[in-house]
C-alpha cells in the first residue's frame, strides 16, 4: 500500500519508508480530533504524548542522540502526509522539528572549524542539549524568533533584548509569531544581546514553558490554521541561566551559514503542509463529486462537462504544486549540491509563492465542484479553502517572494536574513 507522504516524496529508500511508516500510523489519532481543533481554535493536547511515544519528535535527530536519524526528506514527508489531515499540527510540528537547526547547524559549524577553541565548548554543549531534548527525551521545542516590528530591509526583526545578569540573562521583548505557545515544554528564543546593533549579538535560549516573566499574547483565532497555537509570547525580565544560553557573539549567524537553503534550511517543509492539505482537498472533492449521482439520469457528478473541466483545473494545479516542491527539495538534499545556496535560495523565493497560490486555487475549485452543499463550515470544501487562504500569508505573501527573487536576479545580492532593533 502507498503511505501517504509517498505521494509527495517519490524514491523513499528503505529507512526513509520506516519512518514514513510510524508517520503512517499517528495519521488516524490525528484525523479523528482535526474537526474539534478547527472548531475549537485549541491544539488538541494528546497528541504530544502521540507524537513523542511514535519517536516522531525526534524525527530528524541523529541516532546517536536518541532520534530517528531523519532528514529534510523525512521532514518534508511528514509534514505533507500530516497536512493532509489536520494542518494546525501538522504546522506545530514542522516548528517543533525547526528547532533541531539549532543543534545540527551548530555541530556542522564545529566541524566546518567556525569557532574557537574556547567558543566551540559553548556551541557544542548548546546543540547537544537541543539534540538530546528532542530526541532521547521526547520533548517538544517550540521555536521563536519572528515579531511583531517589521523591517524593510530584513526577513525577520529582533527587538527581543537579552541583558547580562549574575548567572545568565535577563529577557524582555514580544514574540509575535512561533506556533505551540503554551504546548510546547520549552521554548527556544531569540534575542539580541545588549550592546550589538547587528546580527552578531543574536542569541539563542531554552526558556521553560511555565518560568517566571513568561505570558500568553492574545490567542489566536483566524479564518483557518486555528489549532496551531500561534499567539507568541510576552517575555518580562525572564532570566535564564548561563547553562541555557547560546549567547558566543556571532554563533548564531555562523551556525545559520550552514544550511542549504533560506534561514534555518528547512522551511519547504512548513510549506509541505500546505501542499499536504491541498493534495487533501482534491483527493476528497473527487470522492465526493464521483459519488454524488444526478437525480435524473442517475450518471455520477463529476461526468459532466462543467466538473471534468475543474477537475482538469485542480489536476494542473496539484501537478504544479507538486513539481515546485519537489525541485526545491531535490536542490536542498542533493549530494553532491546541484547549485549554489545564492541560487537555491532564489528558488526557495519563488517556489512558497507559487506552491501556496496553486493549494490555494484548488481549494477554490473544490468550492465550485461541490456547490452550496460545501460551504458549510466544517465542510471538506469550505474548511480546506478556510486552511489555503492561511497559505498566502504564511512568512510572507507570494508577491514578496517573487519581489526578492527578482531583486537577487537583477542586483545579485540577497537580502539581510536578520535585523536588530534597538
Amino acid at each position: 500500500m502507498k503511505l501517504t507522504a509517498e505521494y509527495f516524496v517519490d524514491n523513499m529508500n528503505a529507512d526513509e519508508k520506516k519512518r514514513a511508516q510510524i508517520v503512517e500510523s499517528v495519521l488516524p489519532a490525528i484525523k479523528a480530533a482535526a474537526s474539534e481543533v478547527d472548531r475549537s481554535g485549541e491544539f488538541h493536547l494528546p497528541h504530544v504524548k502521540t507524537l513523542s511515544d511514535s519517536g516522531l519528535l525526534g524525527l530528524i535527530i541523529p541516532k546517536e542522540y536518541g532520534g530517528l536519524g531523519g532528514s529534510l526528506r523525512d521532514m518534508a514527508a511528514a509534514t505533507f502526509a500530516l497536512g493532509s489531515v489536520c494542518p494546525s499540527t501538522a504546522m506545530c510540528f514542522f516548528f517543533h522539528c525547526s528547532s533541531a537547526s539549532r543543534g545540527l547547524l551548530a555541530l556542522e559549524a564545529l566541524e566546518a572549524g567556525l569557532f574557537n577553541s574556547e567558543d566551540a565548548i559553548a556551541v557544542k554543549a548548546f546543540a547537544e542539549k537541543v539534540l538530546y531534548t528532542m530526541g532521547r527525551d521526547g520533548r517538544w521545542l517550540a521555536n521563536f524568533a519572528s515579531e511583531a516590528v517589521k523591517s524593510e530591509t530584513a526577513a525577520i526583526t529582533i527587538s527581543t533584548k537579552a541583558t547580562k545578569v549574575q548567572g545568565g540573562y535577563l529577557l524582555n521583548g514580544v514574540k509575535a509569531f512561533g506556533c505551540a505557545t503554551g504546548i510546547a515544554d520549552q521554548y527556544l528564543v531569540t534575542a539580541s544581546l545588549d550592546g550589538y546593533e547587528d546580527a552578531s549579538g543574536l542569541a539563542t535560549f531554552f526558556v521553560t514553558r511555565d518560568a517566571a516573566g513568561v505570558s500568553e499574547r492574545q490567542k489566536w483565532d483566524a479564518i483557518g490554521m486555528r489549532g496551531s497555537a500561534t499567539h507568541g509570547l510576552i517575555l518580562k525580565d525572564v532570566f535564564v541561566a548561563d547553562v541555557d544560553s547560546l549567547a558566543v557573539p556571532a554563533a548564531f549567524v555562523r551556525c545559520m551559514q550552514m544550511s542549504r537553503g533560506s534561514f534555518v534550511g528547512n522551511q519547504l517543509a512548513s510549506i509541505a503542509v500546505y501542499l499536504g492539505q491541498a493534495w487533501s482537498i482534491y483527493q476528497q472533492t473527487l470522492a465526493t463529486i464521483t459519488a454524488a449521482k444526478f437525480g435524473d439520469s442517475g450518471k455520477s457528478i463529476a461526468s459532466s462537462p462543467m466538473h471534468q473541466q475543474l477537475i482538469g483545473q485542480m489536476m494542473c494545479d496539484l501537478e504544479t504544486a507538486m513539481l515546485w516542491l519537489r525541485r526545491q527539495l531535490e536542490l536542498e538534499t542533493a549530494q553532491p549540491e546541484i547549485l549554489p545556496k545564492q541560487e537555491v535560495v532564489k528558488r526557495w523565493r519563488l517556489c512558497k509563492g507559487v506552491v501556496s497560490e496553486a493549494g490555494f486555487n484548488i481549494a477554490v475549485t473544490a468550492l465550485k465542484c461541490t456547490g452550496t452543499t460545501g460551504t458549510g463550515f466544517s465542510n471538506p470544501s469550505a474548511h480546506g479553502l478556510r486552511e489555503m487562504a492561511m497559505a498566502l500569508v504564511q512568512a510572507f505573501p507570494a508577491e514578496r517572494g517573487r519581489l526578492m527573487a527578482a531583486q537577487m536576479e537583477v542586483e545579485g545580492a540577497e537580502q539581510n536574513q536578520f535585523g536588530v532593533k534597538s
